[in-house]
């Protein structure tokens, strides 16, 4: 793949980003805190903005993933996508996480933790109600973001666009029966419009845009390098984005996180255990079938994160806006920037432990491409 930024490219087009790429656990958490004491103090203003949105999608939020992931999907050439099929076994290690693991043992987890072990701390009328949203949530897994979580670590982008794509396509034929299947339910109302349009605001459109846009700067003199001069300057602006999709989250909760913050805390627990465990299992089962590095990033984080505007728009439409399911998926939105940033970490600090199994294939020679990272050391 050609026209992809180095190291040293960011460097000197991010003047002074890399005080953010050290420091990104702590621009977080200040983000987090900001996002709650803004909400608590300007709620009018944040009800507002949050009131921006059209089948359950926040358009500014979508504005914002527009920022983060068009610097990922400029770097991909759409002729290169025949390329994926030799990773068929990520492919399968995805896929197997997702639908096969993912909804069950976030169905576990909620049963042992909401229902059984912190039952006594909960209301006892919400109970069921919570155990549905998290099963909601890990049924729904994730689109955008995912591009997000791969830039980070330097993934294979065309890996990463064919896993989403392959994912929207189950979604549609295998969302309401897991769901309906793990809540016993006979029936599931599944928002079409949320799931449809999340898909055209989220995939189609910003990669027709980088598509064209990538086109347009290999056509001129020394596109090359003009195509690599963007991609590194569109990194800060990323890392941006997202840092101020963090204040957005946590201040249109604010409120909510501050009047109940033990019951937001115990909702936390099975989302973040699911996202340590199912993006362990997939990454631990791509270095077993010896996977390169910068596709089994990818696996693993796509196997962990979720779709929230479907999971918060499925729970409202089957137990209601004020219900223990809506929040328990709101909860999800809350807790997967943070644990994803920290997954991401882990995967690349294990980068040269992953690589030493034999049959693996170093990242120089599956992906040579110096993709642009955020490698927070």
């Amino acid at each position: 793949m050609a026209g992809t930024a180095t190291a040293d490219d960011y460097s000197k087009a991010g003047n002074g980003m890399s005080v953010f790429e050290r420091y990104l656990t702590i621009w977080v958490a200040l983000c987090i805190v900001i996002g709650i004491a803004l909400g608590e103090l300007f709620p009018a203003a944040f009800q507002l903005i949050g009131g921006i949105e059209v089948a359950h999608i926040n358009l500014p939020v979508a504005v914002l993933v527009w920022l983060m992931i068009i610097p990922m999907l400029i770097k991909i050439d759409l002729k290169q996508l025949k390329g994926v099929s030799k990773h068929w076994r990520s492919v399968a290690v995805t896929l197997f996480v997702n639908w096969g693991v993912k909804p069950f043992s976030m169905a576990l987890l909620a049963w042992f933790f909401i229902g059984y072990f912190f039952r006594s701390y909960l209301p006892a009328d919400q109970i069921d109600s919570y155990i549905a949203g998290l099963v909601i949530l890990a049924a729904a897994p994730c689109t955008a973001m995912v591009f997000v979580w791969s830039h980070l670590m330097r993934g294979e982008p065309h890996f990463t666009l064919s896993q989403v794509a392959l994912n929207d396509v189950i979604m549609v034929f295998a969302f309401a029966p897991i769901v309906a299947l793990l809540l016993g339910l006979s029936a599931i109302t599944v928002p079409w419009d949320t799931l449809l349009l999340s898909v055209l605001l989220y995939i189609v459109v910003p990669l027709i845009i980088a598509s064209m846009w990538r086109r347009n700067l290999l056509n001129r003199t020394n596109g090359q390098e003009q195509l690599q001069r963007v991609i590194a300057r569109l990194g800060p602006l990323s890392l941006g984005a997202l840092l101020f999709t963090l204040v957005l989250l946590f201040g249109f909760q604010g409120q909510q996180i501050m009047s109940a913050p033990l019951i937001i805390a115990i909702l936390a627990v099975p989302i973040l255990i699911q996202v340590f465990f199912n993006s362990g299992l997939a990454y631990l089962l791509n270095r077993q079938v010896r996977s390169p590095h910068c596709v089994a990033g990818p696996s693993a984080l796509i196997g962990a994160s979720n779709f929230f505007e479907l999971a918060v728009a499925t729970a409202i439409a089957l137990f209601g806006f004020e219900s223990g399911a809506a929040l328990a998926t709101v909860v999800g939105v809350l807790i997967e920037v943070p644990a994803m940033l920290l997954a991401v970490r882990i995967v690349n600090k294990s980068r040269g432990w992953y690589e030493r199994r034999a049959g693996v294939v170093p990242y120089e020679e599956c992906c040579p491409t110096g993709t642009t990272s955020f490698d927070h050391s």
